[in-house]
């Protein structure tokens, strides 16, 4: 109880903290919670009654059994091939001496920063009917990419670095000391490498298996560009709730994705994740000494140079399929399609998607490390509750936190007849609070990997000099994790750009995504155009995220 009343005179006398926690605690609740409460809500109603009717409907067809088999499937088949690619450009980047490390540590990253779906189209126009390979070079006429082997390789390349980027940290942090103890007893390297190397990977090689399960299950680009007739449940709930106006069907399927989701997530986050960190965290010793043999260097350099070319090849694909009259008839050089999106009512998306993007990557970025500095360095009453609510929504998919905001703010809020919060859907604001949302916990994650591995004495140092909080987060914390800030910055940016599966629902006559222009020339069979606005939209990326970076080494850290 004491405790509890110190803290509430801290917050008392440091206002602009007290103003931070209770924005940060609105936030969560209006474009989190509220909107996960009305689906649950929307999917236990029926015919104005609380009921299970819509559960046992969605489950009484036989069509909706099968697609959630489909997506279970394509979860686990596609974790355990990107585990496996990730894990091999980890280990081998780590742990051998090869050349080009860069050029492998930039492939396995690239994923990230483009569309979700540009592997999809690089897909159809390499494998499709009148792919490059399949019709060009191979003569198929009857070639078919579409379904779930299309989906398992687009997925797949895809989702791969996100095992990559949390396996190759955690063989960084293994101690040389530890397998070279057993070199020295005389193992062999594949007896270090299975007896003692493995074991220590194994609850992190788990962790990057749940996560990427959840996004594989929570992707809602690739099925609906490649999916074919291989749907799954984020495809479906889009179409239930947008296509056919069955709330109560949409929402019950969203209640089931989302507990799969959740139930990995909670897994991944309070088992796993704890024994990831008992067993391979620890300062190392000393420099790793890499594998330099040619008998195991050049193999795995020759196999990790074929992924690369094949990647390279993927997106390279799509500036050329943009500059060919069309793809697999007419390879005639044109500027034809550039002509077309540039017209201002189809270049329009471009402007508009860049704008809104541009607004929500500052604030989420800053927002980002606010919360990440509330958690780490601030004792307050809700800091459980922030902090498991902004890290949760990595586990939300997006067609979900979509059909919630359609749900809940599609209509207006009031008292006696007082308008106090009108309906939002289809708005910029809407569209801008979905990017943040989506990117805030990747932000909130970096913010607080970097906070925790700072001195708190710094910045403590500063509160004895009489700095307020939102001074010493601004001329202390920041400059010392811009590191952190720059990453959440860039990955705002770039997710917002590339959102599809939430911004769908939110989209209107005057606000019109690149995305979903891209979605919808793929729709109709135009390989060219969608690859012309594919081209913009990586350039425009690439070329704000070199701006972020040279805006933020001007942060002075002194």
């Amino acid at each position: 109880m004491r405790s509890s009343f110190k803290l509430l005179l801290n917050l008392k006398n440091d206002p602009a903290l007290l103003a931070i926690i209770l924005f940060t605690l609105a936030l969560v609740t209006f474009f989190i919670l509220i909107p996960l409460y009305n689906i649950l809500l929307e999917s236990l109603t029926n015919q104005k009654m609380i009921s299970l009717q819509n559960y046992k409907d969605v489950f009484a067809m036989h069509g909706n059994v099968q697609i959630l088999t489909n997506t279970i499937l394509l979860g686990i088949v596609t974790a355990t091939i990107s585990v496996a690619i990730g894990f091999v450009f980890a280990y081998v980047t780590t742990y051998m001496k090869i050349r080009f490390r860069r050029t492998f540590d930039f492939i396995a990253i690239l994923p990230i920063i483009s569309p979700p779906f540009v592997v999809a189209l690089s897909a159809i126009l390499l494998f499709g009917r009148v792919g490059l390979i399949t019709r060009g070079l191979l003569g198929l006429k009857d070639a078919e990419i579409y379904g779930f082997h299309g989906l398992v390789l687009v997925q797949s390349l895809s989702f791969f670095p996100i095992a990559y980027m949390m396996l190759v940290a955690l063989l960084q942090r293994i101690d040389p000391s530890v397998e070279e103890a057993s070199r020295d007893l005389g193992a062999s390297r594949f007896k270090v490498f299975t007896s003692v190397t493995l074991p220590l990977m194994a609850p992190g090689l788990a962790n990057a298996f749940l996560l990427v399960f959840i996004q594989s299950i929570a992707d809602f680009a690739n099925p609906v560009v490649i999916g074919g007739n291989f749907t799954t449940v984020a495809v479906k709930i889009y179409q239930e709730g947008i296509g056919n106006y069955q709330f109560g069907t949409a929402t019950a399927l969203a209640m089931v994705l989302l507990s799969i989701s959740i139930s990995i997530f909670v897994l991944q986050k309070y088992y796993v994740s704890k024994k990831s960190y008992v067993t391979v965290t620890g300062k190392v010793s000393r420099h790793r000494d890499l594998i330099s043999s040619r008998k195991i260097t050049v193999p795995a350099t020759t196999v990790l140079t074929l992924f690369t070319v094949f990647v390279i090849m993927m997106y390279i694909l799509i500036p050329i399929g943009s500059f060919v009259k069309l793809w697999g008839v007419n390879y005639t050089p044109t500027l034809e399609h550039y002509r077309y999106i540039f017209k201002p009512k189809l270049f329009q998306p471009v402007v508009t998607t860049t704008i809104l993007a541009a607004v929500a990557t500052p604030v989420s970025g800053i927002l980002g490390m606010i919360i990440a500095f509330l958690i780490v360095r601030k004792k307050f009453f809700g800091k459980s509750f922030i902090e498991f609510t902004t890290i949760m929504a990595l586990a939300i998919p997006g067609t979900i936190i979509g059909l919630g905001y359609v749900i809940s703010y599609n209509k207006s809020y009031g008292i006696a007849g007082l308008t106090l919060i009108p309906p939002i859907t289809g708005t910029a604001f809407i569209i801008i609070m979905a990017f943040i949302i989506r990117s805030l916990p990747v932000g909130v994650r970096s913010g607080i990997t970097s906070l925790q591995q700072i001195d708190p004495t710094i910045e403590e140092a500063a509160s004895v000099l009489g700095a307020s909080s939102s001074k010493v987060f601004s001329s202390v914390t920041i400059p010392m994790i811009k590191n952190a800030f720059l990453n959440g910055l860039i990955f705002t940016f770039a997710r917002s750009m590339t959102l599809v599966s939430t911004v769908i629902f939110l989209i209107s006559a005057q606000y019109k995504l690149l995305t979903t222009s891209i979605m919808a020339q793929i729709d109709v069979g135009r390989m060219g155009v969608a690859s012309a606005y594919c081209t913009i939209l990586i350039i425009i990326v690439s070329l704000v995220m070199l701006l972020i970076k040279f805006l933020i080494r001007n942060i002075s850290t002194e």
